[in-house]
Order: structure tokens, then sequence, then C-alpha cells
């Protein structure tokens, strides 16, 4: 599995940083998509660098090229990208993975997005009305995304995030389809989590919650 290269977007990220240094570790071959390289502080021989946009479709489609698998740990950023920066750069990297004949796909998201099979709690169901009403273009945006991916041929998982703890502690990890059942979860297991899920076939075309278990 190692001989896989994977795609990395959002590398200087909270869980992005994470999430990178985790994929070196394991020796998965990367190619990292950053808007800003003098933020990206590792340099590594299996790392390579991209210097883009990810709302530009070329430049998607360039970045992507060569590589086995596709994983996204996008966020607003610093300074903020715009808000509807899930859906520009998922409609890119959907339509670049269909072009050059690849499938996984592996994204990271908030509780606040919704799916039909959700049982959230009243906990889960206020965290997410309260991001609709504070941050109603960029939540309603990450929403958009959850449906793109859904009516798409990609074996997509959409993992569901509370608030991230950037420490390299690493705890058991919960995991449901249902409900969040955590507050937290640390950087570093979003990055375990994501590299059993690159290892195996669980969750394929679902959207998880975890958490710090």
């Amino acid at each position: 599995m190692q001989d896989l290269k994977i795609a990395l977007i959002g590398a200087t990220g909270k869980a992005g940083t994470y999430i990178l240094k985790a994929l070196l570790a394991q020796n998965y071959r990367v190619k990292a998509l950053v808007r800003n390289p003098e933020k990206l502080q590792v340099h590594h021989p299996s790392l390579e660098t991209v210097t883009g946009d990810v709302k530009d479709a070329e430049t998607v489609h360039s970045f992507i090229q060569g590589c086995d698998m596709v994983i996204s740990a996008l966020g607003m950023g610093q300074p903020a990208s715009e808000k509807t920066i899930f859906t520009q750069s998922a409609a890119n990297i959907l339509t670049a993975m269909k072009a050059l004949g690849l499938k996984r796909y592996i994204v990271i998201t908030g509780i606040n997005v919704d799916t039909s099979f959700d049982e959230k709690d009243a906990k889960t169901k206020f965290a997410t009305q309260w991001m609709h009403e504070n941050y109603p273009v960029s939540t309603a945006n990450r929403q958009k995304e959850y449906e793109m991916l859904s009516g798409s041929s990609l074996e997509w998982t959409l993992i569901r995030l509370p608030l991230i703890i950037q420490t390299d502690q690493q705890t058991a990890i919960g995991t449901s389809l249902l409900n969040c059942d955590g507050d937290q979860i640390n950087a570093a297991n979003i990055a375990e989590f994501i590299i059993e899920q690159l290892q195996g076939v669980m969750f394929l075309k679902q959207a998880p919650f975890i958490w710090n278990g």
C-alpha cells in the first residue's frame, strides 16, 4: 500500500499538518497542493509540493495526475478562503478524478453536515444550528459538498469532525454514522483514522462522525 502516491489538499491546516506527518511516517509518497508554500515546514524525500489554488480546475487536474488517491483536509484557512471554497474545490477534484480514472477520495468536514441517516442528539443538533446561524454561507456550502459526493461514482468517505485539538497525543477513536458522541478530536487521531481508511474499505460512500474515545 505504501507505494501509493497520495494527493493531499490542505496540508498546512489544523488537521492537514498532522495528516501529512502521518502519511510520510507510513512511507506513503505525498503530493501536496499549497497556496502558501512558506507555511509548509516539512521537507522529506517522499514529499512533492505544488503551489497553486484548488479553485483553479487546470491546476487541480495537473496536481492530481500521477496520484492514486486524494485526501482533502481543506478548511477556511488563514487568510480565510472564499466561503464557497468547498463546492468549488469539490467540483474541480471530482472532475479531475473522473478524467484521470481515480476512485478513492477522503474528505474532512464538520459535524454540522447532515445526512438522511443521522440521529443527532440535542447537543449535536444545537452545534449544527449554531453553525448555520453564525456561518450560514460556508455551512450551507459544506452541506452542498456532501450532496456532490453523494451524487458521484467515487469511493468517497466524508469524515465529520467536532472541535480539532492540535496535538500528537493519540487515544481510542469513537465512530458513528448517526451522531457525534464526543466534543473533541485530536488531530493525530484524525490522521490515524485516515490511514486506516487508506488501508481498508471501511466507510465507503459514508459520512462517519469521529471523536476522541
